[in-house]
């Protein structure tokens, strides 16, 4: 994957916006057509103000339906570089040359025709009415046959085009439908599987489309019914599994980003309840801690949303907390609390979700170091992360005289003496309440 790409994915990732893409040719791959030798040269100012002139437009789509090759492949090239420019009468401008690029994204040239697919892509970027037309002209049908090619480096192209589409404000109710209508849906699902040959490229573009689909709120039945939860989990697995044994790509978090984001948003529209049979496999929640640990320091808001994940699989479901204990994922998470930027709020609302299930699981958080834990983080600056200590300090003491013990040999009670003199009235009265318990059960201190 191109550093140029990287760059535009994580644009898109920090933002959420449009991005235009510009065709990266590869010098050691020799296509049949000899136009490839003088094809992407970038158009110089003289040629952006010769495209303005009267006519100019009309000159390039007579090249572009010309029967020659060479001219055709130009013509495109030139567009191509056209639609990268800031100026927004540039798109509208080339309006009469885009149905020659929907129709050409049926040839035989996988060059040809992803360079068509990018060159669409930019244009409906920022223009409604350029959006519209593209509509009206059959680019979604058109893609739905693009997302079926052999050509990983089409399908890549493809799945950029749709994520411009799906980008877009008007998208939740002109765009969307009709991808959801397309056909599209189930060949963007299968993509989501890193090619060796090809490598993420075309995995990255249809995982961000699938997590535009899911923002929508429109069609998360369908969504599901697909097997999106099944595919990205699975394929989070695999990442996870990947990254525990050090083999890493470069832009790998680009594609566990949109994963993670498919499955929790998923999971917070619809429930364990309706997605149950798509998660049952236990390793996604390890591989969810691998992951952020993995990229705590590099990418630490993709370690929340690991943790976001976990946080929706373990809400009020036994099963899954069940499973965090047996897989011995309390000290990994536990080892997180340190770290701010709401890694430890997220892993302290994990810790809870487990405690609400009960005496049996808080017995087996504090065999696994849960109060020593608390006992630090009760003592940081952050309001919230000390909120949701005593929440969980509360559970735990209150489910098992064994937890009231060992915090009592902790020394915990100065701690909670020390935030009733010290923090906001809600700590207080919390802090208070607990040594009160604590008073009641086992004597002065």
């Amino acid at each position: 994957m191109s550093s140029f790409s990287i760059v535009l994915r994580q644009a898109r990732r920090d933002q959420q916006l449009v991005s235009k893409r510009r065709v990266q040719e590869d010098n050691d791959e020799a296509e049949e057509e000899g136009a490839m030798d003088t094809a992407g040269h970038v158009l110089s100012k003289e040629q952006h103000m010769c495209f303005r002139l009267e006519n100019s437009i009309h000159v390039m789509v007579g090249l572009l339906s010309s029967s020659d090759a060479q001219c055709q492949m130009e013509a495109a090239h030139c567009l191509h570089e056209l639609s990268h420019s800031p100026e927004p009468t540039v798109a509208p401008v080339c309006l009469p040359a885009t149905p020659y690029l929907i129709t050409y994204l049926s040839g035989q040239s996988a060059k040809f025709t992803e360079l068509c697919l990018y060159t669409l892509g930019n244009l409906c970027a920022e223009s409604v009415a350029v959006r519209d037309k593209l509509l009206a002209q059959g680019i979604v049908p058109a893609l739905a046959i693009c997302m079926q090619r052999p050509s990983f480096a089409v399908v890549e192209a493809a799945g950029f085009t749709v994520s411009q589409l799906l980008q877009t404000k008007d998208a939740p109710d002109k765009i969307v439908p009709i991808i959801m209508a397309s056909g599209i849906i189930p060949h963007l699902v299968a993509t989501l599987q890193p090619d060796p040959q090809f490598g993420m490229g075309a995995a990255i573009e249809c995982a961000w489309c699938l997590h535009y689909l899911t923002c929508s709120n429109r069609g998360d039945g369908t969504l599901v019914d697909m097997g999106t939860v099944s595919k990205c989990s699975s394929l989070l697995i695999t990442l996870g599994g990947a990254v525990a044994k050090g083999n890493t790509e470069e832009g790998i978090e680009l594609l566990i980003w949109p994963l993670l984001r498919c499955v929790g948003n998923l999971l917070a529209g619809n429930g364990l309840d309706g997605l149950g049979p798509q998660l049952g496999d236990s390793r996604l929640l390890a591989a969810l801690c691998v992951l952020a640990q993995a990229f705590l320091h590099s990418h630490p808001s993709l370690a929340k949303e690991c943790l976001w994940v976990l946080n929706n699989l373990t809400a009020d479901s036994s099963v899954f907390c069940s499973a965090v204990l047996f897989l011995n994922l309390v000290p990994v998470l536990i080892q997180l609390l340190p770290f701010s930027l709401g890694i430890n709020t997220m892993v302290l609302r994990i810790l809870a979700n487990i405690a609400h299930q009960g005496t049996e699981y808080c017995s087996q958080l504090v065999h696994r170091g849960l109060l020593p834990a608390l006992c630090a983080t009760l003592k940081m600056a952050d309001p919230d992360v000390v909120t949701l200590s005593l929440e969980v300090l509360y559970i735990a003491l209150f489910s098992t005289s064994q937890a009231a013990e060992e915090f009592m040999k902790l020394r915990g009670p100065a701690v909670l003496e020390a935030i009733q003199y010290n923090s906001l009235t809600e700590m207080r009265l919390r802090a208070s309440y607990l040594l009160d318990h604590l008073l009641s059960t086992h004597g002065h201190m």
